[in-house]
């Protein structure tokens, strides 16, 4: 194939999405792993932090390693990673092999969050830069929401719940890794196997005026993925008496999907008036969440994971612009480690407290306390940015 025939930025983002969607496809599988295994509320949540503390590891470790050994060896590796992943969960016959797929599933995450995003951006033309943008974007979040869904209905809809799911998903890994083949290196003077060379963290004192709203912000939108990707089926289930796999597979993938048009909003109205008001939506999603516990209301979860997640991607797009546009060049990369190190946190630790809640008080009340727990945060977040909006955003 012809340099000027290889596939583009969408294949790019096709390849991102699959990645992405291999992180969360355990989501409306882990009751039927606590039936087979045995394991408590606590628990769920810890194997899912185990993939965020991966991905925290990853982005400080090698985050920028692409730069050096180019966007394909390192979009392979993921794709290794992930089939891996996959493959710890086929061979699945207790928790050593779930913490395991977590971790190789987090590594993946973070190499592809890097990597993947700026293969998408390089392969775009000049004019389609902004198109391209939201298309790592898109592919992203769209890939996370995809996950749930397919292994909800695979799930729900087939005889081999907790192996099909991964054996499809194998199966997209495979078709995405000839795509990789096909890609041309965006990366002009690459070289093989380059020492990891860690960017560290650092929030300059010109960026922290900026950072600390953006910072708190994203924390509780990630805490709000982190409780529908962790324990959302626990809730429809058990709080909810909804049962079906595949409607809790797409009340994850309703937050994700909801993330995604919230991102591409945040461009139309400008990064400076979307903080806080994705932080004032976050907040009112958070408020049906709450009442849906309180009701036992299906359709008011749904209204929420969309009003929640809308929130959070008008509130995490502007926050990541504010946060890169503040940076000095020569600090930029180490002060968005410092942001995703923030957010990823907010994915897990708060998760990891409902669990350890419900195992004392029950879901619903767990619920309730994260709910109101992260509400303060984002109302917080969003009148600090509405009353001292950062200059020049």
């Amino acid at each position: 194939m012809s340099a000027g025939r290889r596939p583009g930025y969408p294949a790019a983002a096709a390849v991102f999405a699959v990645g992405m969607a291999g992180t969360t496809l355990p989501t409306p599988l882990y009751g039927r792993y606590q039936e087979q295994i045995g394991f408590s509320e606590l628990m769920v949540t810890v194997v899912f932090a185990t993939y965020a503390a991966a991905v925290i590891g990853v982005l400080l470790a090698a985050g920028n390693y692409s730069d050096t050994a180019g966007r394909r060896p390192v979009l392979l590796f993921a794709m290794a990673l992930s089939a891996a992943s996959a493959g710890c969960f086929l061979l699945q016959s207790g928790l050593p092999l779930l913490f395991a797929g977590r971790l190789l599933s987090g590594g993946a995450a973070g190499l592809l969050s890097g990597a993947a995003t700026a293969a998408v951006i390089e392969l775009a033309g000049p004019r389609h830069k902004a198109r391209a943008a939201f298309a790592a974007t898109a592919a992203n979040m769209g890939g996370l929401g995809c996950g749930p869904l397919l292994s909800g209905i695979v799930a729900q809809y087939t005889p081999w719940p907790l192996t099909l799911p991964f054996w499809i998903h194998l199966g997209l890994v495979a078709l995405a890794s000839g795509i990789i083949l096909m890609l041309p290196e965006t990366v002009a003077d690459t070289r093989r196997w380059p020492p990891p060379a860690p960017q560290g963290v650092r929030v300059p004192p010109e960026v922290k005026g900026v950072f600390a709203p953006a910072s708190v912000a994203a924390f509780a939108g990630f805490a709000l993925l982190g409780l529908f990707t962790a324990v959302a089926p626990s809730f429809t289930s058990r709080t909810l008496g909804v049962h079906n796999l595949a409607v809790s597979g797409a009340v994850v993938f309703c937050v994700f999907f909801a993330s995604t048009l919230g991102q591409y909003w945040t461009g139309r109205i400008g990064a400076r008036r979307a903080l806080p008001v994705g932080c004032g939506v976050l907040v009112a999603g958070l408020v049906l969440v709450a009442s849906s516990l309180i009701a036992e209301s299906m359709p008011l979860l749904v209204l929420g994971a969309l009003c929640g997640g809308g929130g959070q991607g008008l509130a995490f797009r502007a926050a990541l612009a504010l946060i890169s546009g503040a940076a000095p060049a020569r600090h930029r990369g180490g002060t968005i480690s410092a942001f995703f190190v923030v957010a990823y946190a907010g994915i897990s630790l708060p998760v990891v407290g409902v669990g350890a809640l419900a195992t004392w008080l029950g879901l619903r009340p767990a619920g309730l306390i994260f709910t109101a727990f992260v509400m303060l945060l984002a109302a917080c977040a969003g009148t600090y940015a509405a009353r001292r909006p950062p200059a020049g955003a």
